[in-house]
């Protein structure tokens, strides 16, 4: 008995996406377009054939991909090492030049003090030498000023008011200082010497050749012209002119006189140890006038008075 029929049914219509797609290929059958989507596909490679490989065609959407994470920014560790080291070499140059100056103002410090206030350089009263005494300057008394300043180093030693001091002194024309380190003071002394002794009231003044009193004695000195200008203001400048003339002549001469006149600063005459006399008149061109009398003296060893007042012109009697 034959089975009845089976009623054939229409498979429902799929739902549209934007287009109908249509019917499945059949098998054994060249199938059907597939459904669009977008863009209509090529039919697909029957049963039982190889299929071509054809790539199917779509439609690529570039999306845009979010940019990558920043990666996180590498610290220089040498860098900063080297910045460091730089700043500590700074420090370090900072703090030595600091240590530096300190050291420097405690050298200075105590050389200052090594030099102005330390006895090892102080006046030694057995370091002091003094010269040129002469015969009319008291030694001890110049050293007794020097001593006075003992104990005092030598840096500070005040040897412009130790000079004006011993200047004051009686006799003393000049004097020189000068440090002997690292004690000791040298004292060199230029003495007054007298030229002339000048009667005075119970006795004799002597003087030097620019006039000045030296010391006073109750007799001539062996040596000393005596000079007859009396010491007054009247007589000042014959005075002056004489000795000035005694002052100019040489050892030689200057031992042979005797005595010494003057009227005027124009009228000078020496009288010698022999009883010759020389007549100089002023006291300009004593020089000249000095080499005139040695030569006539010698020449005309018999001449009594010899006239050198006009020395071009000499006179001898």
């Amino acid at each position: 008995m034959r089975q009845p029929p089976r009623p054939r049914t229409k498979p429902a219509a799929a739902p549209r996406t934007g287009a109908t797609p249509k019917a499945a290929p059949r098998t054994g059958g060249t199938p059907k377009a597939a459904p669009r989507t977008g863009a209509t596909p090529k039919a697909a490679p029957r049963t039982g054939a190889t299929p071509k490989a054809v790539p199917a065609r779509t439609t690529a959407r570039v999306v845009a991909e979010p940019p990558a994470a920043a990666a996180p920014a590498r610290v220089s560790t040498a860098m900063a090492d080297r910045l460091a080291e730089r700043t500590a070499m700074r420090r370090h140059r900072r703090w030595r030049r600091v240590l530096a100056w300190l050291l420097a103002l405690v050298a200075a410090a105590a050389l200052a003090w090594a030099v102005f206030w330390s006895p090892a350089l102080a006046l030694d009263p057995a370091e002091v030498t003094i010269t040129g005494e002469g015969t009319t300057i008291d030694v001890e008394e110049v050293r007794a000023a020097v001593v006075a300043r003992a104990d005092v180093p030598l840096p500070r030693l005040d040897t412009v008011a130790l000079r004006a001091e011993i200047l004051g002194m009686r006799g003393v024309k000049d004097v020189r200082i000068a440090r002997v380190w690292p004690q000791g003071l040298d004292v060199a002394l230029t003495s007054r010497e007298p030229v002339a002794a000048v009667p005075t009231d119970g006795g004799f003044a002597l003087l030097d050749p620019e006039g000045i009193r030296v010391g006073t004695a109750e007799a001539a000195p062996e040596g000393l012209a005596v000079v007859d200008v009396p010491l007054d203001d009247g007589s000042a400048r014959a005075l002056q002119a004489a000795l000035r003339v005694l002052a100019a002549l040489p050892p030689e001469l200057s031992d042979q006189v005797a005595s010494v006149r003057a009227e005027t600063q124009d009228d000078v005459e020496t009288v010698l140890r022999d009883g010759r006399s020389v007549r100089w008149g002023g006291a300009s061109r004593v020089a000249l006038k000095v080499e005139v009398v040695r030569t006539l003296l010698e020449v005309e060893p018999g001449a009594r008075v010899v006239d050198v007042s006009s020395p071009e012109l000499p006179v001898t009697q």
